[in-house]
């Protein structure tokens, strides 16, 4: 069993800048990839960001490639979004998740979920 729990949403203008943070409790985080997804009303979750297990390798959506990074602190158990150059179309509730597989650029199997994190990106 895995617990998350997700902070740094907010509301900001276009072109600021949020860091999310997903804090997990459990010993074995570092066996877990870990992704960011994102949803809006009436649309399926997006998974954005990825990491595997080590964190050597990620993986972007096209639509936040060049202005988000996945990174990880496996001493903390806590995984980070850092979002730049944000855009209204950003706007979103915002999921860390966890998988015990290492195809971590693929959305399915992710199987713990936070309660998420709303971010608001004005115009």
């Amino acid at each position: 069993q895995v617990q998350l729990v997700e902070s740094g949403g907010g509301l900001v203008q276009a072109g600021d800048s949020l860091r999310l943070s997903c804090a997990a409790s459990g010993r074995t985080f570092s066996t877990y990839a870990m992704g960011w997804f994102r949803q809006v009303p009436g649309k399926e979750r997006e998974l954005i960001a990825a990491i595997s297990q080590i964190g050597g390798m990620t993986y972007y959506a096209n639509s936040v490639k060049g202005r988000f990074t996945i990174s990880r602190d496996n001493a903390k158990n806590t995984v980070y979004l850092q979002m730049n150059s944000l855009k209204p179309e950003d706007t979103a509730a915002y999921y860390c998740a966890v998988k015990n597989r290492p195809d971590f650029a693929s959305d399915a199997g992710y199987n713990y979920w936070g309660r998420g994190t709303q971010v608001t990106v004005s115009s």
